[in-house]
């Protein structure tokens, strides 16, 4: 088993840990209906890039909590 040689300083643990911290995911905004999304990815609408390209059902579960 690998066992450290010396103890690492708090000034060490720091800059090893200076590269952890989580960034904020980027995000745009649709051309086509204005819809707030991430970048790179198709909006809840169905669209990217101004066009739709993929066919949103519609609400479902208001007809499940109807039944």
């Amino acid at each position: 088993m690998a066992v450290q040689k010396s103890r690492k300083t708090p000034s060490r643990r720091g800059m090893r840990r200076s590269h952890d911290n989580l960034t904020s995911a980027t995000l745009s905004e649709e051309r086509a209906t204005g819809e707030i999304h991430r970048r790179h990815h198709v909006s809840a609408e169905g669209f990217y890039r101004g066009r739709q390209v993929v066919e949103v059902a519609e609400e479902i579960e208001e007809v499940e909590d109807q039944e």
